[in-house]
């Protein structure tokens, strides 16, 4: 007999022969510690709505109410130096939430915050590109597609959600995004390129398409998660000998 054809055979005995062993590994790939656990940090209140409605509704009656535009509480000048900086701040803001996780604790990963910014900046380049082509309201100097403004929308989508991700740890630093974001709003009336209804409901919108991301993601991630542990669970695979010789069992549950 040549003794070195049989060393696979022994190996797999002393294998099954290790109970200890076995049961150790048995628990380091338990579906619980394997798998990311279910997102228990995040409790959507429809209450959440209440103010990105109220803006949007209040932006609607300044837009569509004749001479209440503006609300008349500026004096528009027809030439002004133009403050460009709020063309960078408009997309910068989206990753205001990843330059506040240097400073604070945040509430989620960074997956979890691509993702939900990826959603908001979806659904809120959907809703306003989309009401801007419906209306099609005339902008203070005379270009289209006025209300409502979409870099203030982005700019308080931003703010937003790092005020979501960073309240509980850092409310100072959770909050210092909408002093940006009112910043763009302001260049935005202050350029003439829009009415103060349009930064008012823009805003709303911004607001709108984060609270909507939270609602939509977090479900999604724990029914793929459910999926992911019932699919482990169903799966069986073990090493088998007997007088047929060695060999791996696998089963999968249908």
């Amino acid at each position: 007999m040549n003794i070195f054809k049989q060393i696979p055979t022994i190996l797999l005995i002393a294998t099954l022969l290790q109970p200890t062993s076995l049961k150790a590994k048995s628990i380091e790939t338990t579906p619980s510690d394997s798998l990311p656990s279910l997102e228990n940090l995040y409790e959507f209140k429809f209450a959440n709505l209440i103010l990105p409605a109220s803006l949007i509704t209040v932006g609607a009656i300044g837009a569509s109410v004749n001479g209440m535009k503006d609300f008349h509480l500026i004096h528009r000048k027809e030439s002004v130096n133009v403050i460009k900086i709020d063309n960078f701040l408009e997309y910068g803001m989206l990753g205001w939430v990843f330059a506040c996780d240097f400073l604070g604790k945040e509430k989620h990963s960074f997956s979890d915050q691509f993702c939900l910014v990826a959603i908001a900046e979806g659904l809120n380049f959907g809703m306003t590109h989309g009401i801007k082509k419906m209306i099609n309201e005339k902008r203070p100097d005379g270009g289209n597609y006025s209300f409502p403004s979409g870099h203030t929308a982005n700019a308080f989508l931003g703010a937003h959600i790092a005020f979501k991700e960073l309240k509980d740890s850092n409310p100072v630093l959770a909050c210092s995004g909408y002093a940006v974001a009112l910043f763009v709003a302001g260049s935005r009336v202050y350029n003439n390129r829009h009415w103060i209804s349009d930064v008012v409901a823009g805003a709303g919108f911004g607001i709108l398409s984060t609270e909507l991301s939270y609602l939509i993601y977090f479900p999604i991630k724990n029914a793929l998660i459910k999926y992911k542990t019932k699919g482990v669970n169903r799966l069986i695979l073990t090493p088998t000998i007997g007088n047929q010789g060695a060999g791996i069992y696998l089963s999968y549950r249908f």
